[in-house]
C-alpha cells in the first residue's frame, strides 16, 4: 500500500538520493527526475543537458504525466542545482552565470510547471534557496542571482493566482553547507558540526508533505546547523 507520492526533481544528487531514499523507506511511490537514474526509484525522467529550457519541461511534463496516468502526487521537491563562484572580472563570469541559471532556475520553473500539473489540492512544492543569497554574493555572483530568483518564485507560488493547485505550499529550503560526500572531499579540514546532514532535510520533507509542521507559505527556511544540530530559521 503506498502512504504517498512524491516528484523529486535531482534524485540522483546527495541530497536527493537521501531523499529517495528516505521517502521509499516509508512506503512511498517515488519519481525522480534528473540526468541519470535512480534505482530505487519507481519512475526516472531523464533530462538530456543539451536540451533547451522548453524541451525538458515537455520531456518531463509527459513521462510524468504518462506515469500517472491521471493521479496526482502529494509533494513536487526541487534539490537540483551546483555551484561556480567568480565575480565580475573573472574570465568565466558569463559561462558561470549562465551555468548556474540553468541548474537552479530552469529545475525550479520546470519543478513549478510540474507542480502546477500534477500536484494535489492541498499540496508542497520545495524550492533550494541558498542562505548567502539573502545578501550580496561577490565572489559567487551568478550563484547569488539564481538563488535569489528561486527565492522570488517560492514567493510567486506562495500567492493567490500563482497557478498551483487550491491550499498548496511552496517553500525554499536555504542551507548554508551540507554535509554531502563531496564537501567532505574538497573541505577536509572544515568545521563539520555546522553542516546540516542530508537525513535532517530528507526528514523534514517527509514531515511538510504529510503536512505536519509546515510555516508560513512561501517562507524562505534558513537552515543554520551549530554544533550539530540544525534550527530553522524563517528569513
Amino acid at each position: 500500500m503506498t502512504e504517498g507520492r512524491v516528484l523529486i526533481y535531482g534524485g540522483r544528487g546527495a541530497l536527493g538520493a537521501s531523499c529517495v531514499s528516505f521517502f521509499k523507506n516509508k512506503q512511498w511511490w517515488v519519481g525522480s527526475i534528473d540526468l541519470k537514474e535512480n534505482d530505487q526509484a519507481d519512475l526516472n525522467v531523464i533530462v538530456k543537458p543539451e536540451l533547451g529550457w522548453l524541451e525538458q519541461e515537455k520531456v518531463v511534463l509527459k513521462d510524468i504525466g504518462e506515469s500517472l496516468n491521471e493521479k496526482k502526487v502529494d509533494a513536487v521537491i526541487c534539490v537540483a542545482g551546483g555551484w561556480a563562484g567568480g565575480n565580475a572580472a573573472s574570465a568565466d563570469f558569463l559561462k558561470n552565470a549562465d551555468l548556474m541559471w540553468k541548474q537552479s532556475v530552469w529545475s525550479s520553473t520546470i519543478a513549478a510547471s510540474v507542480g502546477a500539473k500534477y500536484l494535489k489540492e492541498g499540496g508542497l512544492i520545495t524550492l533550494p534557496g541558498a542562505n548567502p543569497a539573502l545578501e550580496g554574493t561577490p565572489g559567487m555572483i551568478g550563484y547569488g542571482l539564481a538563488k535569489a530568483a528561486v527565492h522570488q518564485l517560492t514567493k510567486s507560488l506562495a500567492a493567490e493566482k500563482s497557478g498551483l493547485p487550491k491550499g498548496c505550499y511552496a517553500f525554499a529550503i536555504l542551507p548554508v553547507t551540507l554535509d554531502t560526500p563531496m564537501n567532505r572531499k574538497w573541505m577536509p579540514k572544515a568545521d563539520t558540526s555546522t553542516w546540516t546532514p542530508l537525513e535532517f532535510i530528507a526528514d523534514l520533507f517527509y514531515r511538510w508533505s504529510k503536512g505536519e509542521d509546515r510555516p508560513k507559505n512561501g517562507s524562505l527556511v534558513s537552515l543554520i546547523t551549530k554544533d550539530s544540530k540544525t534550527s530553522l530559521v524563517l528569513a
